[in-house]
């Protein structure tokens, strides 16, 4: 964002603070989008005549934000739960009014949010829904659609959004959702909720750069390459300290890698889609082809043997210790641990005198894991956003929290307080004690992140971040998506026992990888899940697929 906008906006905002139905006099907040259809309209306009062309169309920018800019007083009311991480110190402090009043001011919305703890939120959320005439028009949920909400929402509790959010004028920030991700919020044909936008293309594979090198191994395509490395970096001593000490790949407990390396054999997310119809993937027979490969490199002895007891807390404690050379699971954990090296000085088994490094790679075979792409939602209470204004002053407000200043302010908080900007317009942190965080901590949770994930005004970013950054965009195009979401929301079976079966499925793959069941056993627990509902599930989710 314009550092010339944010200051007029802040300047806006401090008005309107101080002399209550002023804001008129103080300029139009939308300032950047007019300077960009000016600057368009001078460089058409010839020489001698700029200035006074300019001088004009400022005058008529000011003309219209005048008439069209709402005193404070005439802000709609909208109402919001929102989740506070904070233990109730989220939007306190000694600038908290004034922080949430530049929000105010800027969506021209009276805000009035009501914080609940996380972990009460789903009680806090139950009680609303029993009682509908108290329901704030936003609420948020945690996490993905739980059965709660698919029953309120068959029951006409949430404003069914799919039409609104198809207008790009009135809303556009929202209007540009990913369709894929918006399925799963989608509950019998309407689309119940706004979803909290979290980066799509997470998911990849991560190296030690410096061992590779040493060892002569380039970036992994495919997953032989990945075979190789992982075995080269268990038996070939990639440190160089003559001992048997290293491992190649990191492996706790936590089982979500299997669905990452899944992928690259053409195994589904979840679910996927076979002769026309939508199966779980422990159907697909490149799922058995996938556990093979990995109850290979278990057997090879390439990743630790102790891997299922491994607690998950200990998660990437093994590359930045030099034991394991091969992270699978998000990139910003990859990066993370190469953050790890160039802080504490760690140096690279090529040069010592350079840091050790990693190098994250997306995909393997073209392929990764998409994530669900949100975590968290927003929905409109059908009860108390009952006229058509309130549903778009709900839906206005969480589109103007995606504008630039707003995630610049829900992120950073105030300019000249929390942060200032460099010459080049980088965000500059002070020392950002918990009584300053506390000012603007969070009003992120009023956020969907949609279209972006964040501000384009940040702080600099290392090349290690930059590179993250670029390899997620890059996921994006090859992540798999899971095709079921929207129909398992639906499904009555799934509410009920899915969670269950889906443990059924995941504890045999466990016990297959480690040799402890035989692949006779471990069909049978397949088919034990079928039995026992999973068939069930099947037929529910494709009538839904083929009756769409």
């Amino acid at each position: 964002m314009k550092l010339q906008s944010l200051k007029r906006f802040a300047a806006a905002s401090l008005c309107a603070v101080m002399v209550v139905g002023s804001m008129s006099a103080c300029g139009s907040s939308d300032s950047s989008t007019t300077t960009t259809e000016e600057t368009d309209t001078a460089e058409t306009t010839q020489e001698a005549d700029t200035a006074e062309t300019t001088e004009s169309a400022e005058e008529a920018t000011e003309e219209a934000a005048e008439e069209t800019t709402l005193s404070p007083e005439d802000y709609p009311e909208v109402t919001f739960m929102a989740i506070d991480f904070n233990a109730g110190l989220s939007n306190s402090g000694d600038k908290a009014e004034e922080t949430l009043q530049m929000i105010k001011d800027y969506t021209q919305t009276n805000i009035n949010i009501s914080w609940v703890q996380n972990d009460v939120l789903e009680e806090k959320a139950t009680l609303a829904l029993a009682d509908p005439k108290t329901m704030p028009m936003i609420m948020t949920f945690g996490g993905s659609v739980t059965g709660t909400v698919v029953s309120a929402a068959k029951q006409g509790a949430f404003v069914d959004l799919t039409e609104y959010l198809k207008d790009t004028e009135k809303y556009p920030n929202l209007s540009q959702q990913n369709a894929e991700v918006a399925k799963s919020l989608t509950i019998d044909g309407k689309q119940i909720g706004v979803y909290r936008a979290r980066v799509i293309g997470r998911y990849g594979l991560s190296y030690r750069a410096d061992w590779a090198e040493k060892l002569g191994l380039d970036a992994p395509e495919t997953v032989d390459d990945v075979y190789e490395m992982l075995y080269a970096f268990t038996y070939d001593d990639p440190d160089g300290n003559g001992q048997d000490d290293t491992i190649g790949m990191e492996m706790t407990s936590y089982t979500g890698v299997f669905d990452i390396i899944q992928t690259w054999f053409g195994v589904g997310n979840g679910w996927a889609e076979v002769d026309g119809n939508l199966v779980p993937v422990f159907q697909q027979d490149e799922y058995l082809e996938a556990l093979n490969w990995i109850k290979k490199c278990y057997d090879d002895g390439l990743m630790p043997s102790d891997w299922a007891t491994r607690p998950t807390d200990s998660w990437s404690n093994g590359c930045k210790n030099g034991e394991n050379g091969v992270y699978i699971d998000v990139l910003d954990g990859g990066r993370r641990v190469w953050d790890y090296f160039v802080t504490n000085e760690v140096p690279s088994v090529v040069n010592p005198d350079e840091y050790a490094s990693m190098n994250l790679v997306g995909t393997i075979n073209g392929k990764t894991l998409a994530t669900s792409g949100y975590n968290g939602f927003f929905t409109l209470s059908a009860s108390t956003c009952d006229t058509e204004e309130k549903v778009e002053a709900a839906l206005s407000f969480l589109d103007k929290m995606n504008d630039e200043e707003m995630l610049v302010l829900a992120d950073n908080g105030l300019e000249g307080y929390n942060y200032t900007l460099d010459e080049n317009g980088y965000i500059v942190k002070g020392e950002d004690s918990d009584s300053l965080k506390a000012n603007y901590q969070g009003l992120n949770q009023l956020v969907a992140y949609i279209p972006s994930t964040e501000a384009t005004t940040t702080v600099e970013k290392t090349e290690r971040q930059i590179l993250e950054a670029q390899v997620k965009e890059d996921n994006e195009q090859y992540a798999v998506y899971n095709p079921a979401l929207p129909y398992l929301v639906n499904s009555a079976t799934y509410s009920s026992d899915g969670a269950n079966l889906d443990q059924i499925i995941t504890s045999a793959r466990t016990q297959y990888i480690c040799g402890e069941i035989t692949e006779d056993e471990l069909r049978a627990a397949w088919q034990s899940a079928l039995d026992q509902g999973y068939q069930a599930i099947i037929d529910e989710v494709n009538e839904q697929y083929h009756a769409q």
